[in-house]
Parts: structure tokens; sequence; C-alpha cells
């Protein structure tokens, strides 16, 4: 039989906000391993869900569950009460998903790269808005530098621009704070907070410690 791991029991949030991401008895399995089973819980405006966790215990499956790139073996993900199956389109219209890789076109240069996702996203992004979001991560001077010139925490620079500007209300990142030195840790921090100040969401992985107001954890 598959060793079922422990599951997390939160607090309940608020539920007067329109807007709700809800895991509703999931269970996943990977090859013969039951990963999690029964998971269940819901975040609303302004919370913020730190999964934590061992390697290979399902962090990243459970994201991929609650963006829709996976199904789960049972249980359901739903947005606003509906399953995000029913309307995917408009699911994914208020979804940022920051996987571990970065997901850049390494031979487009940053400014581009938030160009082309922009375009992919169907958000309206002027050039003003664009560079001062890459100026604000520190890369000022390296706008227009192919990807693969970039350090890998330059990199996660970028992606911190991609976020500023995708205009998303739930936010899904898989270690978010992979490769950056203090400052930039310090600099998605506050950009986290800013969005969920301003009514986001967020689930994370991370093995680190959230310096956020308000973080609910999830111990798989």
């Amino acid at each position: 039989m598959p060793k079922l791991l422990m599951t997390a029991i939160l607090s309940p949030t608020s539920t007067q906000s329109s807007q709700a991401l809800e895991a509703r008895d999931l269970t996943c399995v990977r090859g013969d391993k039951t990963l999690f089973s029964g998971l269940s819980f819901q975040i609303t405006s302004g919370d913020c869900l730190h999964v934590r966790g061992q390697n290979g215990v399902g962090k990243t499956s459970l994201l991929r569950l609650l963006t829709g790139l996976s199904k789960a073996e049972s249980g359901a993900v739903l947005w606003n009460g509906l399953p995000i199956s029913t309307e995917p389109s408009t699911f994914h219209r208020e979804l940022l998903f920051l996987g571990h890789r970065d997901a850049l076109k390494e031979e487009l240069s940053a400014l581009e790269n938030l160009q082309m996702y922009a375009a992919l996203d169907d958000v309206q992004l002027s050039l003003d808005t664009a560079l001062a979001a890459l100026w604000r991560f520190g890369l000022r001077g390296r706008e227009n530098l192919p990807v693969h010139y970039l350090s890998a925490g330059q990199k996660r620079r970028v992606l911190m621009a991609r976020m500023l500007t995708r205009q998303a209300c739930l936010w899904i990142l898989d270690e978010p704070f992979n490769a950056l030195d203090s400052n930039a840790v310090a600099e998605l921090e506050s950009l986290i907070a800013e969005h969920l100040a301003s009514g986001g969401m967020l689930v994370l992985t991370s093995h680190q410690a959230i310096k956020l107001p308000q973080v609910r954890v999830l111990d798989l």
C-alpha cells in the first residue's frame, strides 16, 4: 500500500472576498506512491499560503494541481466556487504561475521577455511601464541584454518584473527565493506584501522562512 503523508489542517479564513481559491479533498498519486490525501483549504483576498515539506513530499505536485497543469486522483480545485476546468480561460487570466525553471527565452532580452509575456497574457504593457519594472529590480542598463548573459539572480529579477506587470490576482510560485541575494529577497518580500495588501492571493513553496504578515503554513 502507498504511504500516506500527514495532511495539515489550516485555520479558516475570511470568505468575504469575491475571489477565492479552494482545494477540496485533494488526493495526489505519482506512480505507486500517494503523496497526500484528503487535502482541503481555501484562500481569499490578502491570503498567503506557505507550502512546506521535504523534497519529494508533493509540494510542486500540489502547485501543479492548483494551476490545472495536472489532475488530482480525486478531489477538486475551485476558483470562485467553480471547478477550474469549468472556465479555464477565466481562471488563467487571474493566474500567474512561476515554476522551478525561470521560463525566460534565453535569446530574447529582459525587456523583450516582458513584452512577449504581456502579449501572451493579453496584458497592455507600455514601454515605460516595462522599463520601470526592470529598473525597480536593479536591471537598469541590462534591459536590452539577451537573457543568457544574465546571472541566475538577475534572471529571477526579470521574473520579479513580470510579477509586477502581470496584473494577476492569484500568484502561485515554486521556490521564488532561489538564487536571490539578501537584497533581492527583501525586494521580493516587499513586492509580495504589496500584492497581498492590494487584495491579491499567494501560494508558494520555499525552504526559507517567509517574512510576511499573516502567512499561513501548510506542512506536507
